[in-house]
């Protein structure tokens, strides 16, 4: 998990969720993080999802689309990762 917060990007990716209140699709989280490539973007969100700190919900549309939201174990540590932003 140390290697893991020890990302700038998760700090990023961690802050814009947060902020954001509601879940976002992949291509607003991008948008707020403009010096991220997408494929660091999707490694970081994968990681986080496999930690269960962020949740992956696709919707299986004409388009498909999928949003991430942070999750309950996320959303406990946001005060960890406002202290570690500020």
């Amino acid at each position: 998990m140390l290697a893991r917060i020890g990302n700038k990007l998760t700090l990023a990716a961690f802050y814009t969720l947060d902020r954001q209140g509601a879940p976002m699709c992949f291509r607003d989280i991008a948008a707020s993080n403009p010096d991220c490539s997408q494929k660091m973007l999707t490694q970081t969100l994968r990681g986080l999802e496999h930690d269960r700190m962020v949740s992956r919900t696709v919707y299986p549309e004409l388009l498909p689309r999928v949003e991430y939201a942070l999750t309950d174990r996320g959303r406990s540590f946001m005060p960890v990762m406002q202290q570690l932003i500020d």
